[in-house]
């Protein structure tokens, strides 16, 4: 962003709406310009009508052999309860895509989470859906093609102790439109920050879940009473260390007309049995991701100044990474400890970037710049359809998946880093 277009986004960027209203109006007045032409640094295999989601799970299998993968041809309208998403695996040939295994359907998904479809083990695949208007997450095997219900919807999961987080979906749609499911789920919607309801911990086991943390105990802990009522508090965007120790998650709240949020990054130490916020400032954080030496990457507000930040757990010390040429929000995704890529969203000429960075050079990469059609554009608060990058990286640092729009339909797409 120049300076112009940063000032107006400082200005705006805690309300969505009047943040989706000018960008539209400003991204309008460009397409009376000359199209951009798109730059990919390296070749890329796609195919259409496929998604993965967001950027903080690897979809490769542990060999980068499969890469998963939902199917839909559902591209501009929110989806209904009755609108089946295909999730499955696409085989990797020599880094190609090939062919689509559908391992069954979710009625409980959006476009910029998916269904939470993720790699439980090397033969393992978890994901949401619904049954009988319950939600649930639903694990198959690939190797003897059965399946297993577990009786709550998941959001990440720890390999190691074979646990995943869980919070209200219901809750989330409310306050965060596109971001959760249209299902009833004891979101306690009638309480601004309630005690039933917050961040569960469910053993994947043991079919069971408890509460770890409320929402309650959250929004108390501000210990600023104009927080307290007036104001609906609710979790998202959680995931666990890389070792299983900790598990982070945004608490997030906002003014019952919605027109303004607020976030905080909240790290619970599950081995030592507490928890504590990053101490970021101003409107706080959005995205962000664990790498292997227990630090956390996120784009937040740290002096008064937007920027990525990486954080070591737990000490809280911090470094600012790139700052002068990283200067807008991004979703993250790390390649070893030392060097992550991070995407745009579109710009005034629609086309949303991507980049590698390093962390101990500050030296930034452009990968990709990426034709985001105007219909894909998110217009109103309500009907988040919008196709971001969303970069995700596999365990080896070859391979690189993000999703685009940028033939006319959304497709998700495989390209080798070096």
């Amino acid at each position: 962003m120049n300076k112009i277009e940063k000032f107006v986004y400082n200005m705006v960027k805690r309300t969505p709406w009047i943040k989706f209203l000018l960008r539209n109006l400003y991204q309008s007045f460009f397409d009376l310009l000359p199209k951009k032409k798109e730059f990919l640094s390296n070749t890329v295999q796609y195919k259409e009508n496929y998604f993965f989601g967001f950027h903080d799970i690897d979809p490769f299998s542990t060999d980068c052999t499969k890469v998963l993968t939902n199917y839909t041809l559902l591209d501009l309208q929110m989806p209904q309860k009755e609108n089946a998403l295909d999730v499955g695996y696409i085989d990797l040939i020599d880094d190609v895509l090939s062919n689509f295994h559908c391992i069954g359907s979710s009625f409980s998904w959006n476009f910029h989470k998916g269904c939470r479809l993720q790699w439980l083990t090397d033969t393992k695949i978890i994901y949401n859906s619904a049954i009988d208007n319950k939600l649930v997450s639903k694990i198959f095997d690939i190797e003897f093609g059965s399946e297993q219900v577990i009786n709550y919807p998941i959001d990440t999961i720890c390999k190691q102790k074979m646990i995943a987080t869980s919070f209200s979906y219901e809750r989330l749609e409310r306050c965060m439109p596109g971001y959760g499911y249209i299902y009833q789920d004891e979101g306690l919607l009638d309480y601004f920050s309630p005690k039933g309801t917050g961040l569960f911990i469910v053993d994947l086991q043991q079919n069971t879940r408890r509460l770890l943390i409320s929402i309650f105990d959250l929004a108390k802990e501000l210990n600023d009473k104009q927080y307290e009522t007036g104001y609906w508090h609710f979790i998202t965007h959680s995931e666990f260390s890389n070792d299983g120790r900790y598990v982070s998650f945004l608490h997030r709240w906002i003014g019952e007309d919605i027109k303004k949020r607020w976030t905080r990054l909240i790290v619970y130490d599950l081995q030592e049995c507490y928890w504590f916020s990053v101490p970021t400032t101003g409107w706080g954080v959005s995205h962000y991701v664990w790498n292997n030496s227990n630090q956390i990457l996120c784009y937040c507000n740290i002096d008064d100044e937007d920027c990525h930040v990486l954080f070591d757990m737990p000490s809280l010390e911090y470094k600012k990474i790139a700052v002068k040429k990283l200067n807008s929000d991004g979703h993250q995704s790390f390649i070893g400890s030392d060097e992550f890529v991070t995407d745009t969203y579109p710009d005034k000429y629609r086309m949303a970037n991507l980049y590698k960075v390093s962390i101990s050079s500050n030296k930034v990469e452009h990968l990709v710049s990426a034709y985001s059609p105007k219909q894909f554009q998110t217009k109103t608060y309500y009907r988040h359809i919008a196709c971001d990058l969303h970069p995700r990286v596999s365990k080896n640092g070859k391979l690189l998946c993000f999703d685009s729009p940028r033939t006319g339909k959304r497709g998700l797409y495989v390209m080798k880093i070096n």
